[in-house]
């Protein structure tokens, strides 16, 4: 099992509550400790253009941290290689010209090991800053922004290895202590002989019209780790929401799989045009990672291959697939504007509770979880984790938006346009790293996140 770098018995809550120093370290050995079951061949692979080879998100994170902090902030720093900014920048064009995204599974070297010494090096340097300049808030909030770009990495590396393993007709494992046991079965009990509580029935919640302020008042850079938010979750601004229902829960296998067995995937009527084109181009059948095996649907879990248990949450849909469901349901999707009225009173009211119970990374199960608490029709269950949901709102700048001058700048702006926006994070995000007003954004035919469907009306 992965480890992360806190004391045995610490809740997910006193997480937060860290140095930066404590932090920084906490965020880097984490993305070492993700790599740590991987063999050294798995780490060049590049499964397809939108995943990267695991030794570049190693790598990247870490030119993160050496071209925004060390060098122009530490006097004396000497780059670790004069070619790595070229190898590492990912979309920077302020910063300079870079090795083309889809050819990044082409290279040999540098080697894991070297990729490691890099990282070492630049930890090295770091520390060296922090001690000395650690309490200026220019040089803090660089350092925030690095740690919680180097958590999107993280997620990224959880998702990017499923895929590389997955591509695999040898079916590779991640890890083996991950093998599930409950596969959704009629008949299935614990150990001691009671009923596993099935995932509540499917009801909606009224949410009444109302006002509601969406988003943060980020003017900046932000110096403490755990106040953070990025440039594209602000400004705070109102918005009217009329009134509306949400589903009490995800949508899980067991309904996915009506939707299949019910002709979803033939019939063009449910479906956008440009999602229709997408199935039919490349012969989509299922969600991604579903396999049929003797009559029987498995998927592809970072724990192998497994029966695929029916009370889950559907994942790995895209947004089309998505908005066919709901279409097929007779539903829709949220708006993230609902979506988040329904998160911020969530969060004021259980902030605590949802990060410490949440199925999150550090919960270690890197895979989505049947619900089994409350089973109350009435209350919103797993909005948080678990998987990423797909709204029907198109990835655009909030009123009052502006891009921030320089490099930093290219972080988020430039891409709001011809992308979805999910919300809630999922089971490979990190709990320091969500809140309610957290914008995840992807193209919509994007399937090889964690992510998953809760319908509105």
């Amino acid at each position: 099992m992965i480890t992360a770098p806190v004391a045995p018995g610490t809740t997910r809550l006193e997480t937060l509550e860290m140095s930066l120093t404590e932090r920084y370290r906490q965020v880097r050995c984490f993305s070492e400790a993700l790599c740590a079951p991987l063999e050294t061949e798995d780490y060049g692979v590049q499964s397809m253009a939108d995943v990267s080879p695991p030794k570049w998100h190693l790598g990247h994170v870490s030119w993160f941290f050496e071209t925004f902090l060390l060098v122009p902030h530490l006097p004396g720093y000497e780059l670790f290689h004069p070619k790595f900014g070229y190898l590492f920048n990912s979309y920077y064009e302020a910063v300079g010209e870079r090795h083309p995204r889809p050819q990044r599974g082409l290279l040999s070297r540098p080697t894991v090991a070297e990729v490691y010494r890099y990282r070492a090096y630049v930890d090295g340097a770091m520390e060296r800053l922090l001690n000395q300049r650690g309490q200026e808030r220019e040089i803090a909030a660089l350092v925030v922004l690095g740690l919680h770009h180097e958590q999107q990495h993280q997620e990224l590396l959880v998702t990017d290895i499923k895929h590389i393993l997955a591509i695999n007709p040898l079916r590779p494992v991640y890890r083996e202590d991950l093998g599930r046991e409950d596969l959704g079965r009629e008949d299935l009990h614990d150990p001691v002989g009671a009923s596993i509580p099935r995932p509540p029935a499917l009801e909606f919640v009224n949410i009444e019209a109302g006002i509601v302020e969406m988003g943060r008042d980020v003017s900046g850079l932000e110096a403490r780790f755990e106040d953070f938010a990025f440039d594209n979750e602000g400004p705070k601004h109102k918005v009217y929401v009329g009134e509306f229902a949400i589903a009490n829960r995800l949508v899980t296998n067991r309904e996915y799989l009506e939707f299949i067995e019910a002709g979803g995937y033939r019939q063009p009527q449910h479906w956008l045009s440009e999602g229709w084109g997408t199935i039919l181009k490349e012969q989509w059948e299922a969600p991604l990672y579903w396999e049929k095996i003797n009559d029987e649907w498995h998927v592809m879990t970072l724990g192998g291959l497994q029966p695929l248990n029916l009370d889950e949450p559907v994942c790995h849909v895209s947004l089309y697939e998505a908005d066919a469901y709901a279409s097929w349901a007779e539903k829709r999707l949220p708006t993230e504007a609902e979506w988040e009225l329904v998160a911020q009173q969530q969060w004021s009211e259980q902030a605590n509770e949802l990060r410490d119970t949440g199925n999150w990374v550090e919960q270690d199960c890197l895979h989505p979880q049947a619900f089994q608490g409350n089973q109350s029709g009435t209350c919103i269950h797993q909005l948080f984790g678990d998987v990423w949901e797909w709204t029907q709102s198109a990835y655009l700048p909030y009123p009052g938006f502006q891009v921030a001058e320089g490099a930093i700048g290219e972080y988020n702006g430039k891409f709001m346009c011809g992308q979805r926006v999910l919300r809630g994070g999922s089971c490979a995000t990190s709990v320091s790293h969500i809140r309610p007003t957290y914008r995840n954004f992807f193209p919509p035919s994007t399937r090889w996140q964690f992510s998953g469907i809760r319908l509105a009306r």
